[in-house]
């Protein structure tokens, strides 16, 4: 037909030009695919942190080293063998407290002269703060964590409670310890005997009545 014409040869010639350039800015990749790969790209990117998490293999941790200085240490804490690892110098009182997360003994003098820190170590009271920690791998040990919870009270504990043998509390579990190692030992029958055997515990507070009175009715009651 009359109106059918031949493309102009610079036409397809400008057309080919168009493909090469692609070809050589994308290599073989055409415009549809590129922009195809683009948009997957943007969806990964505003993905949910969860569904990228899911991709991520955590490495393990790594053991901590020793710090240097420290010395392995296997204790029997209330019925319990704790491992751990402390510095030798390490008091028993501060053991207990900052190693064991046990803070019912409590820190007073720090000199052995106060009570506060008293525990039993083989059934006998000792102050915590003039033993280092190490000395202890053997022995038995007892902290007022040991002798009773407030759910289920040793009787020690509730005749305190019962002849107010406390004020400020702080020297209240030393005192609690001694009381009950005082049940098996010989002690006379007289409030004076007990007193005696109670001298290492201070109560800056003065309750020694009250406290006197919480002893001997558990060894009445014995």
């Amino acid at each position: 037909m009359a109106n059918d014409k031949k493309p102009a040869p610079e036409v397809h010639e400008k057309e080919q030009q168009e493909v090469g350039a692609e070809q050589s800015l994308f290599g073989r990749v055409t415009r549809r695919s590129f922009l195809s790969h683009l948009g997957a790209a943007g969806i990964a990117a505003t993905a949910s942190p969860v569904l990228a998490a899911t991709a991520i293999q955590e490495a393990p941790a790594a053991e901590e080293a020793p710090v240097a200085g420290t010395v392995p240490l296997t204790l029997r804490v209330n019925g319990e063998n704790r491992v751990l690892r402390i510095d030798p110098r390490t008091t028993l009182l501060d053991c207990l407290r900052e190693n064991m997360n046990l803070p019912g003994t409590k820190k007073g003098c720090d000199h052995g002269q106060c009570g506060a820190c008293t525990v039993h170590v083989n059934g006998q009271r000792v102050n915590s703060c003039l033993s280092f920690a190490v000395m202890h791998s053997a022995d038995e040990i007892t902290t007022i964590e040991g002798i009773g919870q407030p759910e289920h009270l040793h009787p020690m504990q509730a005749a305190f409670v019962e002849h107010d043998g406390y004020q400020c509390g702080y020297c209240t579990s030393g005192q609690i310890m001694s009381a009950v190692a005082l049940l098996g030992e010989p002690v006379g029958l007289s409030d004076e005997d007990v007193k005696q055997a109670m001298y290492g515990n201070i109560c800056r507070c003065g309750a020694y009545p009250n406290i006197v009175a919480a002893v001997q009715a558990v060894r009445r009651n014995a």
